[in-house]
């Protein structure tokens, strides 16, 4: 009777190590099959960029991008250009410029594209029990520039 027992606790440990077996080949087979996901580091980045502040917000912006920011006004026409003296981080590739406040001599050049609208935003106030219930709605209006330059 005790022959069968230390057989049963034999078996136990036997498939116990098999399937840790199975498991940790399954895992490098997983590993090695796996495609290299593209990081941050991987991809090509674009250099150069600053920071620049305009209508109480920061902006990150490179070359060629597009950004919507606080409107500046209605007198702009489409292809317009539009200088953002207001630097405050001005980066290259090599050298970091950080201004105190702002970056001396530094500059963004865009082109006005449009004006328009975000999407509608429900504000809503509601007290429990009391019947109490507004709704609201708003739509933050916004320019649209391409940067063209950063200097």
């Amino acid at each position: 009777m005790t022959e069968k027992k230390e057989t049963k606790k034999e078996t136990k440990t036997k498939a116990a190590s098999k399937t840790a077996e199975v498991s940790a080949s399954e895992s490098a087979e997983k590993k090695t099959k796996a495609p290299k996901k593209e990081t941050t580091a991987t991809k090509a980045v674009k250099k150069d960029f600053a920071v620049i502040a305009t209508g109480g917000k920061q902006y990150v912006v490179r070359e060629g991008d597009f950004v919507n920011v606080e409107k500046l006004g209605d007198d702009f026409k489409e292809g317009a250009k539009i200088e953002f003296d207001e630097v405050l981080l001005r980066d290259n590739g090599k050298d970091t410029e950080v201004g105190e406040p702002t970056v001396k001599g530094a500059k963004v050049v865009a082109e006005f594209v449009e004006n328009g609208r975000d999407k509608k935003i429900s504000v809503i106030r509601f007290r429990a029990k009391s019947r109490y219930f507004k709704n609201k709605g708003h739509r933050q209006s916004y320019t649209r520039v391409k940067i063209t330059k950063v200097a």
